[in-house]
């Protein structure tokens, strides 16, 4: 019996460890903008046109109204590859959206981010982008591509080349 319970915990541990190192990867950058945040808002807060990021050379609604929760869209990059994404929240109030990336050619899954649109006084905003997730591949925590730092890299980029960008496109 004490052989066939060690046999078991060896067969679970190689499990519980990778498990252990699969970690949430969180990331938050925030830009200033010489615009009003409602101007802001008005480019960023369209879910159905992500032009003001430069790496999106398309954007499709698939499903629903953009800018209601449930909207699905295909964001095709200018690289060839691309996501889609389902819109989760939208308050056009506290100018906050919240989307999931369903699937995708970035090295994540799991992925959630938020991007949010405050004034902040003198005719300036702050945008803030904040995106939660996990490396593409748990089983292969070590695979070229695949690891935390891949992961973390890419959508580092994403957030603060659309930030820049979306600085520019504003002011």
């Amino acid at each position: 019996m004490n052989r066939l319970f060690a046999a078991m915990l060896l067969s679970v541990l190689p499990m519980m460890a990778s498990a252990a190192i699969d970690e949430t990867i969180r990331l938050k950058e925030s830009v200033e903008i010489n615009a009003p945040a409602d101007k802001v808002w008005s480019i960023v807060g369209n879910y159905g046109d992500m032009s003001w990021h430069p790496a999106i050379a398309k954007t499709e609604v698939t499903g629903g109204k953009a800018d209601e929760v449930g909207a699905t869209r295909v964001l095709t990059f200018k690289d060839g590859g691309g996501v889609n994404e389902t819109l989760t929240g939208y308050d056009a109030e506290r100018m906050l959206m919240k989307y999931e990336i369903t699937e995708g050619s970035l090295p994540v899954r799991d992925y959630g981010a938020n991007i949010r649109v405050e004034s902040a006084g003198d005719g300036k905003s702050v945008v803030t982008w904040r995106a939660m997730f996990f490396r593409k591949d748990p089983a292969s925590p070590g695979a070229p591509g695949q690891d935390d730092a891949a992961a973390r890299t890419a959508i580092e980029g994403v957030l603060k080349s659309g930030l820049a960008n979306l600085k520019k496109v504003a002011e």
